[in-house]
Protein backbone atom coordinates (compact mmCIF):
# COMPACT_ATOMS: atom_id res chain seq x y z
CA UNK A 1 0.00 0.00 0.00
CA UNK A 2 1.42 3.39 -0.92
CA UNK A 3 2.27 5.95 1.54
CA UNK A 4 -0.39 8.68 1.53
CA UNK A 5 0.74 11.26 3.79
CA UNK A 6 -2.05 12.74 5.93
CA UNK A 7 -2.33 16.12 7.95
CA UNK A 8 -4.72 16.09 10.50
CA UNK A 9 -6.71 19.19 11.23
CA UNK A 10 -7.69 19.18 15.15
CA UNK A 11 -4.62 16.37 16.04
CA UNK A 12 -4.93 16.49 20.29
CA UNK A 13 -2.92 13.85 23.01
CA UNK A 14 -6.67 12.83 24.19
CA UNK A 15 -7.02 9.06 23.67
CA UNK A 16 -10.54 9.93 23.97
CA UNK A 17 -10.83 11.10 20.69
CA UNK A 18 -11.47 10.00 17.45
CA UNK A 19 -8.55 12.32 16.01
CA UNK A 20 -6.00 10.51 17.90
CA UNK A 21 -7.44 7.63 17.32
CA UNK A 22 -7.08 8.40 13.17
CA UNK A 23 -3.52 9.16 14.09
CA UNK A 24 -2.52 6.01 15.63
CA UNK A 25 -4.79 3.87 12.79
CA UNK A 26 -2.83 5.78 9.65
CA UNK A 27 0.31 5.54 11.49
CA UNK A 28 -0.29 1.85 11.77
CA UNK A 29 -1.91 1.15 8.29
CA UNK A 30 2.07 2.76 7.16
CA UNK A 31 0.96 6.31 6.38
CA UNK A 32 2.89 8.78 7.45
CA UNK A 33 1.22 12.20 9.17
CA UNK A 34 1.31 15.58 10.19
CA UNK A 35 -0.52 16.69 13.52
CA UNK A 36 -1.96 20.10 13.45
CA UNK A 37 -3.79 21.68 16.26
CA UNK A 38 -4.17 24.36 19.15
CA UNK A 39 -3.12 21.09 22.01
CA UNK A 40 0.80 20.78 22.55
CA UNK A 41 1.96 17.25 22.48
CA UNK A 42 2.70 14.35 20.24
CA UNK A 43 0.25 12.09 18.91
CA UNK A 44 1.59 7.91 17.48
CA UNK A 45 5.32 9.53 17.87
CA UNK A 46 4.59 12.70 15.88
CA UNK A 47 4.55 16.54 17.75
CA UNK A 48 1.50 18.60 17.58
CA UNK A 49 2.09 22.04 15.38
CA UNK A 50 0.03 25.19 14.70
CA UNK A 51 -0.94 25.70 11.49
CA UNK A 52 1.90 27.47 10.08
CA UNK A 53 4.45 25.50 8.66
CA UNK A 54 3.33 24.88 5.36
CA UNK A 55 3.53 21.10 3.82
CA UNK A 56 3.47 21.20 0.13
CA UNK A 57 3.65 16.87 0.08
CA UNK A 58 0.57 15.97 1.18
CA UNK A 59 -1.95 13.66 -0.08
CA UNK A 60 -5.23 13.99 2.37
CA UNK A 61 -5.95 16.43 5.25
CA UNK A 62 -8.60 14.64 7.56
CA UNK A 63 -10.52 17.25 9.55
CA UNK A 64 -11.50 16.75 13.10
CA UNK A 65 -12.57 20.74 13.56
CA UNK A 66 -15.78 21.75 13.32
CA UNK A 67 -17.34 23.84 10.71
CA UNK A 68 -17.33 26.79 12.84
CA UNK A 69 -13.69 26.67 13.50
CA UNK A 70 -12.52 26.24 9.83
CA UNK A 71 -12.73 29.62 8.12
CA UNK A 72 -9.49 30.74 10.15
CA UNK A 73 -7.63 27.84 8.43
CA UNK A 74 -9.17 28.03 4.89
CA UNK A 75 -5.79 29.79 3.60
CA UNK A 76 -3.47 26.72 5.37
CA UNK A 77 -5.41 24.24 3.80
CA UNK A 78 -5.46 25.11 0.35
CA UNK A 79 -2.06 26.30 0.54
CA UNK A 80 -0.84 23.17 1.55
CA UNK A 81 -2.44 22.18 -1.55
CA UNK A 82 -3.56 18.57 -0.82
CA UNK A 83 -4.94 15.74 -3.09
CA UNK A 84 -8.15 15.56 -1.02
CA UNK A 85 -9.68 16.75 1.76
CA UNK A 86 -11.96 14.18 4.56
CA UNK A 87 -14.66 15.89 6.58
CA UNK A 88 -14.77 13.63 8.99
CA UNK A 89 -18.36 13.41 11.08
CA UNK A 90 -19.47 16.38 12.65
CA UNK A 91 -17.09 18.67 10.11
CA UNK A 92 -19.34 18.71 7.44
CA UNK A 93 -18.84 22.48 5.92
CA UNK A 94 -20.89 23.25 2.21
CA UNK A 95 -19.02 26.24 2.14
CA UNK A 96 -15.27 25.05 2.26
CA UNK A 97 -16.19 21.90 0.13
CA UNK A 98 -17.12 23.73 -3.29
CA UNK A 99 -14.10 25.69 -2.42
CA UNK A 100 -12.05 22.68 -2.21
CA UNK A 101 -13.27 21.08 -5.22
CA UNK A 102 -12.95 24.41 -7.42
CA UNK A 103 -9.17 24.17 -6.24
CA UNK A 104 -9.63 20.62 -8.29
CA UNK A 105 -9.18 18.94 -4.50
CA UNK A 106 -11.27 16.09 -4.13
CA UNK A 107 -13.68 16.15 -1.10
CA UNK A 108 -15.06 13.32 1.26
CA UNK A 109 -17.67 13.41 3.69
CA UNK A 110 -16.70 9.71 5.62
CA UNK A 111 -14.81 8.85 8.12
CA UNK A 112 -11.03 8.31 8.34
CA UNK A 113 -11.35 5.36 10.67
CA UNK A 114 -13.92 3.57 8.81
CA UNK A 115 -12.04 4.22 5.36
CA UNK A 116 -8.94 2.43 7.26
CA UNK A 117 -10.86 -0.61 8.22
CA UNK A 118 -12.09 -1.48 5.08
CA UNK A 119 -9.08 -0.92 3.06
CA UNK A 120 -11.07 2.61 1.08
CA UNK A 121 -8.41 4.85 2.44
Amino acid sequence: MADKKTLIIGATPDPSRYAYLAANRLVSHGHSIVNVGIKTGEVAGVAIEKPETIHTDIDTITLYVGPQNQPPLYDYIFKTKPKRIIFNPGTENEELRRMAVDNGIETDYACTLLLLSVGQY
